[in-house]
């Protein structure tokens, strides 16, 4: 006995891993890796091509074991990946060349075990142009130039070839894309110069023929694993099912034998040394399926599979609630039922039905109906059926009560325009979706809107002719059985466009003088707050901008000035943005009434001026014609010598005087004339003689 567990102990530690702590949970078998191209193994040139690589590992474990890729190319390892994760392993190969033609294998490694795929080979067409560089275009008889030919994007080792005049005359071989070399030539003359390329491939090389052949026998070998199921056939969920894994013996192996039972990856059961392996099971719908028992002696592995075929003793329960909709606290009623059972194994009475979790607070009614009100909360419930030892479980039902909506609000979006389509919005603060939002006017029902995600709006489109029409919009918002809520009515200002623009001038234009206040007044119809600009022609820019919450405004200026003549108007604006325009007028500033008088009196003045001065001048010719009839010399009086002298300085122009002369009445009595009363007057010219000058005259 002693002996028997010492060699267990021996085996045990010779299988698992050294270091490792035997656990029979982490017992496991690679039963196949498998290695694919993708997406086919004939590729073209700049293909983007996947290696991957599959493992299927037959374990008890849930957590998936340690495993170690490499990926091989020509008995080469190209790359290694440690991994944890049931994924497969993938190997990228972007932009495919002819370089990465070749023969492809993945091995991976668990913990000391080895498995090996299939061969794959990769072949890729097509070579890119190559390029050929001189660095001369002329050399001298016996001069060498550098020639530099490229294989454009190509990998891998390459031979070039440089030709002259078609014939080879050089060979490089690199392990890049491009080669330079020497080129000398001793014949004068044109010369012409090209290059190519080949990649190298491993082992593509010229194949003899096939040798002879040679026939070998392989003996089966003398151990060979035996499944059996019992029972094997009609088998229903609840039927306990017993499952051995043998081994038959036909001779005596002294090597360490390993014997695994498993359903599909899932390791059931196994056993080191020992020649059976027993597992049973209660028998599922799921259980349905291939049961495989691996025989495993060294190198040798040894298959045989049987499939089984469960029938269900009940299906799997529906979840279903009434109504189908439901708002927070109204009754609700969830149906919990098996389409179909086994009437042969089962009665439906057997049958039992519960709520997950217990604490739903619904009330069982009758066989899997369960009555109650719904939360004011999303709530879960699954539904349990069960039966000779079977459970099983529906979906998950998740119950999303319905917040009823909320009264509808109904608004304008931005501003209603007399006569202009307008916005009007449509909104419940609360409710669940999906809400149809309904506008009416005048009790007619206009236009429906669902609402089906929170970041819509129920916005509707519609025109007015007049301005209490505006109050005759409500809306009705509905999300259920229930009816519909309605809005209150349209309470929104109405805008109307602005028309008849009219212009007033304070005083009138005819009466507009300098120093004047002038009123110039711009009043237009329609709804206010009016923005109202004042231009005077030539000028680009507005005199003044003014908002006015009226329907007119005035522009006012001041002692009114020569300057302010010209032509004004005005324009108007609203929320409608109609821009009217008033009459144009224009404005002359006429002169003062005081300056009128001050240029009337001036002349006037200067009308007396001219009118005395005529009735000067007429009075001094009419004296010089006197002096021609009687002229008399009226004797200057006697100066002092200092003032003659200082007059002589003065003027050189004789002096006149005029002297009163009486004439008495003429002695020729024929010439005679009726005297008249009183004494004529008679200014006569009298010229004073220069100094020194002798008096002819006598008196």
């Amino acid at each position: 006995m002693g002996l028997l567990l010492l060699l267990t102990c021996t085996l045990l530690s010779s299988y698992f891993h050294p270091g490792r702590v035997v656990d029979a949970v982490s017992i496991f078998t690679i039963t196949r890796v498998t290695l694919s191209i993708e997406p086919r193994a004939n590729v073209t040139r700049d293909t983007n091509v996947t290696m991957r690589c599959k493992a299927i590992v037959i374990t008890s474990q849930q957590e998936a074991l340690s495993r170690q890729y490499t990926l091989y190319k020509d008995n080469i390892a190209i790359y290694t990946k440690t991994s944890s994760s049931l994924d497969d392993f993938l190997y990228q190969l972007p932009e495919t060349r002819v370089s990465n033609t070749g023969k492809y294998q993945c091995k991976i490694i668990i913990e000391g075990k080895k498995s090996d795929s299939e061969i794959k080979k990769l072949t890729v067409t097509g070579l890119s142009t190559p390029e050929l560089h001189l660095n001369k275009g002329v050399v001298s008889e016996g001069e060498e130039l550098t020639a530099r030919c490229t294989a454009p994007g190509e990998t891998g080792s390459i031979i070039f070839y440089f030709y002259e005049d078609s014939k080879e005359i050089l060979e490089e071989q690199v392990h890049s894309n491009q080669a330079e070399v020497k080129l000398g030539f001793n014949s004068v003359g044109y010369h012409k110069i090209h290059c190519a390329y080949t990649v190298l491939l491993k082992r593509d090389s010229v194949k003899s023929k096939e040798s002879n052949n040679v026939n070998i026998s392989v003996r089966e070998f003398p151990i060979k694993p035996v499944l059996e199921i019992i029972p094997q056939y009609n088998i229903y969920e609840g039927d306990r099912l017993d499952i051995s894994c043998t081994i038959i013996k036909s001779q005596h192996s002294s090597q360490s034998i390993h014997l695994y039972l498993s359903q599909g990856t899932v390791l059931l059961s196994s056993e080191i040394t020992k020649a059976k392996v027993n597992h049973s099971i209660l028998a599922q719908a799921k259980d349905s399926g291939e049961f495989e028992c691996r025989l495993e002696i060294g190198n040798i592995v040894k298959v045989t599979k049987k499939t089984v075929s469960v029938n269900e003793l009940f299906s799997v329960p529906t979840l279903t609630m009434m109504p189908a909709e439901v708002f927070q606290k109204e009754s609700m009623t969830l149906t919990c039922k098996s389409e179909s059972y086994a009437s042969e194994r089962l009665r439906r009475e057997e049958l039992t039905y519960t709520l997950d979790p217990p604490e739903s607070l619904l009330t069982p009614k009758d066989t899997g109906v369960f009555f109650g009100t719904a939360l004011p909360y999303d709530f879960n419930y699954t539904c349990i059926a069960q039966a000779k030892d079977i459970m099983k479980r529906s979906n998950t039902l998740t119950v999303h009560p319905k917040v009823s909506v909320s009264t509808p609000k109904i608004s304008v979006v931005k501003r209603a325009i007399l006569g202009r389509p307008f916005e009007i919005l449509c909104k419940s603060d609360i409710g669940s979706l999906p809400i149809n939002y309904t506008l009416i006017k005048d009790y007619d029902h206009l236009r429906t809107i669902t609402i089906k995600l929170p970041d819509h709006r129920a916005v509707f489109t519609d025109t007015i002719t007049y301005i209490d029409e505006i109050s005759k919009y409500m809306c009705e918002a509905k999300n259920g059985h229930r009816d519909g809520l309605l809005s209150k009515r349209l309470n929104a200002t109405v805008t109307v466009p602005l028309s008849n623009p009219t212009l007033i001038v304070i005083p009138p234009l005819e009466e507009i003088s300098e120093g004047d206040h002038l009123y110039m007044i711009c009043g237009v119809q329609g709804t206010p707050p009016v923005t109202f600009r004042w231009y005077r022609v030539g000028n680009e820019k507005p005199l003044i901008t003014t908002t006015s919450d009226s329907n007119n405004t005035d522009y006012q200026v001041k002692k009114l000035a020569k300057d302010h003549s010209g032509t004004y108007y005005c324009e108007a604006i609203n929320y409608a943005l109609n821009v009217v325009q008033s009459r144009r007028v224009t404005i002359e500033v006429r002169l003062a009434l005081w300056k009128k008088a001050v240029i009337g009196g001036s002349c006037l003045m200067v009308v007396l001026v001219l009118l005395v001065v005529c009735v000067l001048y007429f009075r001094s010719k009419r004296v010089r014609v006197d002096r021609a009839v009687t002229s008399v010399w009226s004797e200057r009086p006697p100066e002092s010598a200092a003032n003659d002298e200082e007059t002589s300085m003065v003027s050189n122009e004789p002096d006149v005087e005029y002297t009163e002369v009486v004439h008495p009445p003429a002695a020729d009595s024929a010439r005679a004339v009726p005297l008249r009363k009183g004494t004529d007057t008679v200014y006569s010219e009298l010229q004073n003689a220069p100094r020194g000058a002798v008096d002819h005259h006598v008196y």
